[in-house]
């Protein structure tokens, strides 16, 4: 048609700023359009980003007629923090829309939340706050006082239903006088991301070499294979070193369960965008000690907080222990990653695990600290330990021989007994070594044996090969030999398994390596 109007691709298909020809109004834009034309009621809008949040606020903003009021802060911006503090002492102050608001401290978000409170009270047409930040803000504020519940309206944002990123995508085929051929693909792996649809049409409109409106209406032939690695091989110079720092944690551990890594690769499964690193745990029981010591001891905070490239892509709230992409195009980076790859070039031996635990430890009371500080310091390497003063919730309420029974006979890789002087004359260690008592003839069960006990007690255990332990001689370099020589028998233990996997899988012309 002569009359259509000739757009820029970047202007329609657009990967920064705020869109015009491919704007969508998301579901829940009424209930945010209401909000900002009630008096004194503040707005949380919720969500991860590239859902559209920004876009939907700053659009109902003009069409509320508010736009030449507005004050725009962020909290990504140290000017924009200090007047973001002052903002009780600033009233009446128009309409304030805070952005990022899950990177302020605690004291903030709390006179924030006083102030939200005051303005609904006094039904305060003169100032009005609008919070834009990441899942759960809303109750992060609620937090603060519980009557501001009702005092506030919160929006989630969430992934957008599939009609809603087909219409975009159909606005900027109709802006570009043009169709998609792998439009169905776009969106399906957008996964309801406004920002990812508009990523993946402008990226095929580039290697389709379409950089405008066009006069005569036309159909791209690109696969969605060739725009997928085009886009991967772009994200990959930005976001490759981050994804292995952060799955490395603060020291890479090739032989213990990566957590970080698996924390990683949760997230990139989730719709959402974002994991409750408690409640994960309970869909991945083999990685519950090693993931809960990193997060319990504020190891997984301080990976995050001590690298700022991290910082760009990943958000993590200690307070609820939700770990969040803040950058869309890293969500589309880490779900289209090779797993198995990626974690080879990480650094670890192996992501697939024969048991549920690596070391179970068996022991009299008398000798619980020597069991206790293998328990620390393989905890420390990531291993999943079966330690009883760890696990007595789980086992609580169970029929003990029952659930004892399996860990020590073959849900653990390796047994360690701790042989002194009271292990022969306990029940339950003579109930544990029952159990793996066969396992000392394929060299799965480890003995330490000690110093003090009677000789002659332990005659079978000391024919294998075992750890010997002085009560008299210094603990802690005693301590630290035993854990050198357990990890490294473990570690021995996963490169056999990989290697007869490897020939297996060559045999048979299957992958050797699962996902994580």
């Amino acid at each position: 048609m002569a009359d259509r109007p000739i757009l820029e691709l970047q202007d329609v298909f657009v990967l920064s700023g705020l869109p015009k020809h491919t704007f969508v109004q998301a579901v829940e834009y009424p209930r945010l359009l209401v909000a900002l034309r009630t008096p004194g009621r503040s707005i949380i809008v919720e969500g991860p980003s590239g859902i559209g949040k920004t876009t939907a606020v700053i659009n109902a903003i003009t069409e509320a007629d508010l736009e030449k009021k507005i004050i725009q802060l962020s909290a990504r911006k140290l000017e924009d923090i200090d007047f973001i503090k002052e903002l009780p002492g600033q009233v009446p102050f128009g309409t304030v829309l805070v952005d990022d608001f899950h990177r302020l401290d605690t004291d903030t978000k709390r006179a924030i939340a006083d102030l939200m409170k005051t303005l609904a009270d006094e039904g305060a047409a003169h100032s009005k706050l609008i919070i834009l930040g990441i899942p759960n803000a809303g109750q992060s504020l609620i937090q603060f006082g519980k009557d501001l519940a009702n005092r506030v309206e919160v929006i989630p944002f969430e992934a957008n239903p599939e009609h809603k990123v087909t219409e975009l995508v159909s606005k900027g085929e109709t802006a570009l006088n043009i169709r998609l051929n792998i439009r169905d693909e776009i969106i399906r792996e957008a996964q309801g991301s406004f920002y990812l649809a508009q990523m993946l049409s402008y990226n095929t409109c580039i290697r389709a070499n379409i950089l405008r409106t066009v006069t005569e209406h036309l159909e791209t032939k690109e696969s969605y294979e060739s725009v997928r690695s085009h886009v991967m091989a772009t994200l990959a110079r930005s976001f490759h070193n981050t994804a292995i720092a952060f799955a490395r944690g603060s020291k890479l551990r090739r032989e213990g369960r990566a957590p970080y890594l698996h924390l990683l690769y949760w997230l990139s499964q989730n719709k959402n965008w974002y994991i409750n690193c408690d409640r994960i745990v309970d869909h991945h029981p083999e990685q519950r000690g090693s993931v809960s010591q990193v997060v319990s001891k504020g190891y997984l905070a301080d990976a995050v907080a001590s690298s700022e490239d991290i910082q760009r892509v990943l958000h993590y709230d200690p307070s609820s222990r939700i770990l969040i992409v803040q950058d869309p195009q890293f969500v589309f980076y880490i779900r289209n990653l090779s797993w198995p790859r990626f974690a080879e070039e990480v650094g670890y031996i192996s992501l697939e695990f024969a048991s549920r635990y690596d070391f179970a430890l068996s022991f009299a009371g008398s000798d619980r600290d020597i069991a206790e500080a293998l328990f620390r310091q393989l905890q420390e390497s990531e291993f999943e330990i079966f330690y009883d003063h760890n696990e007595q919730y789980r086992i609580l309420a169970e029929d003990v021989e029952e659930y004892l029974a399996p860990i020590y006979y073959s849900d653990a890789q390796l047994v360690i007994c701790i042989l002194g002087p009271d292990y022969p004359k306990r029940v339950w260690t003579k109930f544990e070594s029952d159990q793996f008592k066969e396992r000392f003839k394929t060299g799965e069960v480890i003995p330490i044996v000690l110093s003090t006990a009677p000789l002659g007690f332990f005659d079978s255990a000391s024919r294998v090969g075992h750890i010997k332990w002085d009560r008299a001689a210094d603990f802690e370099s005693q301590l630290q030999s035993a854990v050198d020589l357990l990890v490294s028998k473990c570690a021995e233990m996963r490169k056999r398994a990989k290697r007869a996997a490897d020939k297996a899988s060559l045999a048979g012309g299957v992958p050797a390596v699962a996902q994580p």
